[in-house]
């Protein structure tokens, strides 16, 4: 049943153009159900293009949302309410069936199933379709050479669940159609809907400080990047042209205008700061990298600092004088008034 969404698409799918894309490119599909009891079961549903999500199933209004400008393509909103309505049948009928096949197959309450399909575009080649499913954050099966193959990990649940689903060949011959034709166009046209959005570069802003001591006589150098699009991107503790081992990455984060931020930090001791520095490479920089020394982060803050003790020293020598002034001249000031 998750497959027949993709089906309905391809007759909505704009033909004809050809759209170029340098690295290899992935539409998929995520469900999500958890099934809690044998009469209560929530449904999560969301589309991904790479690893941006661009689509995502509203539960309680039973309808798309989406989350960027382009995410309807070149779909009509009458379109989108068809398919919407399709996938609203589509979750009761799937919700259905599996509490139906559950004792079947010995699952125990409560379970969660993950189901995620879309194919990898790769330029100038053949793409690849791919259908995984997963019970309890564990493998269950794949779709593989036109047929349901069961995870090592799944055991004897997943042997059965393949037994079962390769029974129906028509089903096998409508999901290798949709991942080896309908997904491929399908994401050729959301690529030229969101072209301006998907090549859009922004250049990173990147700072340094220092963290926590990590212990005594040690220094916890910091490196943050932030604002940057697209995601990829490379940033590493260096020495000369020498990456340092022990370089600690976070996640990449996504900032509320879309863009993203990293921080990499590395702990060192004190005397071996000096000659350190942070490179940033990101495509939006045309081949010349962002270097931040440590060095000059040190003198900058050494500065900073110097210049704040001297605006308190000369803010305290101002109230000083001003409150000399103030007594010295109140005697003047009530003999001019007599």
């Amino acid at each position: 049943m998750l497959f027949l969404l993709l089906a309905f698409l391809v007759a909505l799918l704009p033909g004809g153009d050809t759209v170029e894309f340098k690295k290899p490119i992935s539409f998929h599909v995520i469900q999500i159900s958890s099934f809690y009891n044998r009469s209560w079961a929530e449904n999560l549903f969301s589309g991904w293009l790479g690893e941006l999500e661009i689509y995502r199933w509203d539960t309680e209004s039973g309808s798309f949302v989406f989350l960027r400008s382009w995410s309807k393509g070149n779909f009509s909103s009458k379109e989108w309410m068809d398919l919407g309505e399709f996938l609203h049948t589509h979750l009761i009928s799937f919700t259905q069936e599996t509490w139906k096949y559950a004792h079947q197959l010995q699952a125990e309450y409560p379970f969660v199933l993950q189901v995620a399909a879309g194919c990898e575009l790769h330029s100038g080649e053949a793409s690849v379709g791919f259908v995984q499913e997963a019970y309890q954050g564990t493998d269950l099966l794949r779709f593989q050479n036109n047929s349901w193959l069961p995870s090592p990990e799944g055991g004897s649940k997943a042997q059965d669940v393949c037994r079962l689903l390769n029974k129906y060949e028509g089903l096998k011959e409508r999901v290798h159609w949709l991942l080896s034709d309908t997904c491929p166009r399908f994401v050729l046209g959301l690529l030229d809907a969101g072209k301006a959005d998907l090549q859009r570069q922004v250049r990173p802003e990147a700072w340094l400080s220092s963290g926590p001591r990590p212990g005594p006589g040690r220094l916890l150098l910091v490196c943050r990047v932030s604002g940057f699009y697209p995601k990829p991107v490379q940033v590493m503790w260096m020495r000369g042209n020498q990456e340092q081992p022990g370089t600690e990455r976070s996640d990449i984060l996504p900032n509320a205008d879309g863009t993203w931020y990293l921080r990499v930090t590395l702990d060192v001791e004190a005397g071996d700061a000096a000659g350190l520095s942070c490179r940033v490479t990101h495509s939006s920089l045309g081949g010349q990298d962002i270097v931040l020394y440590w060095e000059h982060h040190t003198s900058i803050g050494f500065i900073l600092l110097t210049v704040i003790v001297l605006l308190v020293l000369l803010a305290g020598l101002a109230i000083w004088f001003g409150k000399r002034w103030t007594h010295n001249c109140s005697p003047c000031t009530v003999a001019s008034l007599k």
